[in-house]
């Protein structure tokens, strides 16, 4: 299913992003999403929250079958390899995780790609080698923006224009996209999927509206901007990207 089926039009993104929005599910700011049989159950999203535990925020989703079970097929190399993801698309600034501001949607995503390894900083499985772990689940920052190179209306991590270097977090991997690999702690527990994130990092923000999204990436084929797009969406928490969910 591609992306355009939610999201047709680059103004509805930037609706998006100047106009709050509210929550339509009345459970505390949750949203609260039904079974959808034709989705894959690993991606079904039946709930999602952001919720303060002590000093953290905890992004949740609740799916309908086992979260985390199933991965990307290996291709052998970056070009053309895909990426499975959870992903919160937030209205938190760009600026708020360090990127430069004002750049699109700031999205916190878990993911899995067993092609390349975007996390330079962490050994996730512990062999003493920090370069080969992508296949295994970790977390991101990514500054979501539309192009129609991607598909009409599709979604991609934006590109670093060649010749600028703009501000990006002490964790960003020197990929030229607008990611960061923060390497928080996280929880696959059979239906739902947790990211532990410090308030600190964000500077103890206000209530703010997200959405919770599985979907599926890749990278062109020529490893050159578009790098990185969202190419099939398996679930939306609020059915059409409306950000209705409000941090509690």
């Amino acid at each position: 299913m591609k992306l355009s089926h939610y999201f047709s039009v680059a103004p509805l993104f930037l609706a998006l992003l100047n106009n709050p929005a509210t929550a339509d599910q009345q459970h505390h700011g949750h949203i609260l999403a039904g079974k959808n049989k034709t989705t894959p159950a690993e991606f079904d999203i039946l709930h999602a929250k952001v919720v303060t535990d002590g000093a953290h925020l905890v992004f949740q989703q609740e799916v309908r079958g086992k979260a985390g079970v199933k991965s990307p097929q290996t291709v052998g190399k970056l070009a053309g390899s895909e990426v499975y993801s959870y992903v919160w698309p937030t209205k938190l600034n760009s600026s708020t995780v360090g990127f430069e501001a004002d750049q699109g949607m700031l999205a916190l995503a878990l993911t899995v790609h067993p092609d390349f390894d975007d996390t330079p900083l962490y050994d996730e499985d512990g062999d003493g080698n920090k370069t080969n772990d992508g296949d295994k689940w970790h977390s991101h920052w990514v500054v979501l923006v539309p192009d129609n190179a991607c598909g009409k209306g599709a979604l991609k991590v934006k590109d670093i224009a060649k010749g600028t270097q703009p501000k990006m977090p002490a964790t960003w991997p020197e990929l030229p996209i607008f990611i960061d690999s923060p390497g928080y702690d996280f929880d696959l527990d059979n239906s739902e999927v947790l990211v532990r994130v410090p308030l600190k990092d964000l500077g103890f923000p206000k209530a703010f509206n997200f959405d919770g999204v599985t979907a599926g990436l890749k990278v062109n084929q020529q490893v050159h901007a578009p790098l990185l797009c969202v190419n099939n969406v398996f679930d939306v928490a609020s059915g059409n990207l409306s950000l209705p969910g409000i941090s509690q």
